[in-house]
């Protein structure tokens, strides 16, 4: 799934950014919204928060939240919204290599949506990491693509994606402290870059930290 094992992933992030995903869509995620609405507004912490687009709907919805993206030019267009919305004492954004750092305090909700990556990701150990830094009662939330879209030059029989064993083996979940609340393929309408709509299957998993 790697496109360069060797390929720095800030060089790489950057470049696609800049050259491909140049703008947000503005919208959160559905299942964001869909777990979310139904959860106690706390502190909440979105890992590859990309342009902001879920980090700003948490704090539009009660959350003081803070994103962290290894880009910075999807974090400093994520600030620059932010901003224009008049959220900027609700949200914190930061640029962060996961990989290798952690942003530190416990949180209530932890989402990692869609944080997979074609070059190199501690994937594992970001969520196992995760997970460590929920308060008790909190939730982390994980999405990420089930299989590719059928428009993807990868959608081969050998491309390896995630499978709700893989996630929870990650995750470190279940044990006497994490609960899965929700493990499930879940499908969802997407659109390629011909405008050719398909059903898209993603991994949903929510695990909370037992109340003390």
């Amino acid at each position: 799934m790697l496109n360069d094992p060797g390929q720095d992933p800030i060089v790489f992030w950057e470049e696609f950014y800049r050259t491909k995903r140049i703008s947000s869509t503005g919208r959160a995620s559905s299942a964001l919204q869909r777990i979310a609405s139904g959860l106690t507004p706390g502190r909440a912490l979105d890992l590859g928060a990309s342009h902001g687009d879920d980090v700003i709907w948490l704090a539009g919805h009660g959350w003081q939240a803070r994103g962290c993206d290894i880009s910075e030019t999807a974090i400093a267009r994520a600030r620059a919204r932010a901003n224009a919305l008049g959220l900027e004492n609700a949200v914190q954004f930061e640029q962060c290599d996961l990989s290798s750092a952690f942003p530190q305090g416990e949180f209530d909700l932890i989402t990692a949506l869609y944080l997979q990556s074609p070059v190199a990701l501690a994937r594992a150990a970001i969520l196992r990491r995760a997970a460590g830094q929920l308060r008790p009662g909190g939730h982390l939330l994980v999405v990420s693509h089930a299989a590719p879209p059928p428009w993807s030059p990868q959608a081969t029989p050998s491309t390896i994606f995630p499978t709700i064993a893989d996630e929870l083996v990650a995750i470190g979940a279940p044990t006497p402290d994490l609960e899965v609340m929700t493990a499930e393929i879940v499908t969802r309408h997407g659109k390629g870059p011909d405008g050719a709509e398909a059903m898209l299957e993603d991994n949903l998993v929510l695990v909370r930290r037992r109340p003390a």
